[in-house]
């Protein structure tokens, strides 16, 4: 592909994209360093992506942490495998539980679901690793024994998450020991999570989910008087799923299928094509007008049809149809903003990561607290912060998403893979940010494989954002006299300082040259980084 790569950096930027045989972008320095060095010992992708995520739990614990969620995507050199390891609703839920609330709770142990980030760990490297366990975390148990600077953006997020979240079950005790969180600059340590980290990968996994981890965290809920049982936590499972797909710009992108929200994505894409989006100019008016109107649609039918797929009303594949995709592209008028609501397909802050080695091997992997700190529960003396998924559940009885027992809730965290049009890795590649996410993918699918821009350019080219309806949020990059025409269409736009806001998250791509080689770009505007050899 290097002979069709755009290598101009047309966005204001304060990097280049990095290229070299082995590649490794996350969203923390530390933590990309720390899969750099699984690579370095002879471990491959999938080690390294183990690692950093291990390693993010400790040095970015304002978006996740061991009780996070995770999803992942692995190119094992023939072909991709997907895993969701998100957690399930204490079995003892029901939505009669909530049924003098408006919505699901956001925090304390009402918000919690079974974590699944350290299952990911154990099922990934039980798969496809080349290292131990042991040897992945202790780049991680370092970090949290012996301390690590906070970096400047993650520490005006641990002051974020500190205000809203100091007086949750163990929050202070954890995050701010000196009776307020840590400055940017300033080390912190976490040797109770180092502790933690260690026994989870002696005991691959085991000690969180069956062991000394699980009954702690049980005896806390109890404690607390919360629904969560060594039960739900030992009958937890990732799963290996069959990925969505759609052939775009002569290959195809890839997403998990629900609980996530990547199917949105793929929606968008397709209707897209039904507008010949190719034919616009990058960033002209229409093409933006076009692109943000397809994920209107899309959102849309996200919000009224996507829950656990084992919940679902049909199959997820119907809304990817060409005859119901055509059917939505229809509805877009192409000089005016619309409001859409879902169709009838049928008639009845997270952390990512991507990494990749020589060999041909490329993971891309996510995992989250979902609202940044998550539920602000930790459990005492684990470092364990627990995320707070249940607040995905809907709390109307005919929603498929409806808050249930043993289910999965709708999930925002999405990682993402495209393929070329021999059915060969092209690029591993995700964005952060809640609901930002599909809607990033699209953003970068369109930049990278339709328009053929270099990773970092199209990360740092101005993202928009849908609110609701017709306000779209975007950044104050985008240049005026599109924001005016826009304007004119009928789109509500609130412009944002990109490095004030966080509503348009946080990207890392790798893309993979024809000549064997990778180009890895992680965010210019965040605290990330890309380290290639």
């Amino acid at each position: 592909m290097s002979g069709e790569i755009d290598f101009n950096l047309g966005y204001p930027s304060w990097r280049a994209p990095m290229m070299g045989r082995n590649a490794v972008a996350t969203s923390q320095p530390l933590a990309a360093q720390a899969g750099l060095r699984m690579l370095q010992l002879g471990g491959n992708a999938v080690d390294a992506a183990i690692a950093t995520a291990m390693a993010l739990t400790v040095v970015e614990p304002t978006g996740n942490g061991i009780g996070s969620d995770a999803f992942a995507i692995v190119w094992d050199g023939e072909q991709l495998h997907a895993l969701n390891a998100s957690g399930r609703a204490p079995a003892a839920w029901k939505v009669e539980d909530f049924a003098h609330l408006s919505v699901m709770p956001e925090t304390g142990w009402d918000a919690v679901t079974v974590p699944g980030a350290v299952s990911a760990w154990v099922e990934l490297a039980e798969r496809f690793g080349n290292l131990p366990l042991t040897t992945l975390a202790q780049p991680a148990i370092e970090y949290a024994r012996h301390g690590f600077p906070v970096s400047p953006l993650i520490g005006q997020l641990w002051q974020r998450g500190y205000n809203k979240l100091r007086d949750q079950p163990g929050f202070s005790a954890c995050f701010a020991p000196a009776g307020r969180p840590p400055r940017s600059g300033e080390l912190f340590r976490n040797p109770h999570q180092a502790d933690s980290l260690e026994k989870i990968a002696a005991s691959n996994g085991e000690a969180f989910y069956r062991g000394e981890l699980a009954e702690k965290i049980v005896a806390f809920a109890r404690e607390h008087n919360a629904a969560l049982t060594l039960d739900d936590l030992k009958n937890h499972r990732a799963d290996w799923v069959t990925l969505l797909s759609r052939p775009f710009a002569g290959g195809s992108v890839h997403e998990l299928p629900p609980n996530g929200q990547g199917i949105a994505t793929l929606m968008a894409l397709g209707i897209l094509e039904q507008w010949d989006i190719g034919s616009y100019q990058p960033d002209s008016v229409d093409w933006l007008h076009l692109s943000i109107e397809a994920m209107k649609l899309a959102l849309a039918d996200l919000d009224r049809y996507i829950a656990d797929e084992d919940h679902l009303e049909f199959p997820a594949e119907l809304l990817l149809s060409d005859a119901y995709l055509q059917s939505r592209a229809a509805l877009i008028d192409p000089k005016k903003a619309g409001d859409f609501t879902f169709g009838a397909p049928t008639q009845s802050g997270t952390v990512y990561l991507s990494t990749a080695d020589a060999s041909g091997m490329m993971v891309s992997f996510i995992q989250s607290n979902y609202m940044g700190f998550g539920s602000g529960v930790v459990v005492p003396g684990t470092g364990i912060s627990l995320q707070n998924r249940g607040a995905g559940f809907a709390l109307d009885k005919d929603h498929p998403n409806v808050v249930a027992g043993g289910k999965r809730p709708f999930h925002t965290i999405i990682p993402a893979f495209a393929l070329d049009g021999d059915g060969q890795p092209l690029m591993s590649f995700g964005l952060m940010g809640g609901p930002m996410q599909a809607q990033g993918h699209l953003q970068l699918a369109l930049r990278i494989m339709l328009h053929k821009q270099n990773p970092q350019a199209a990360i740092d080219a101005p993202r928009w954002r849908i609110v609701a309806g017709r306000e779209v949020s975007v950044e104050a990059t985008m240049d005026r006299n599109t924001l005016a025409a826009l304007r004119a269409m009928g789109h509500k736009l609130v412009v944002e300082d990109p490095l004030q806001s966080y509503n348009f998250g946080g990207a890392q791509v790798i893309v993979r040259d024809a000549q064997g080689f990778y180009i890895a770009a992680t965010e210019s505007r965040k605290d990330g980084q890309a380290l290639v050899f």
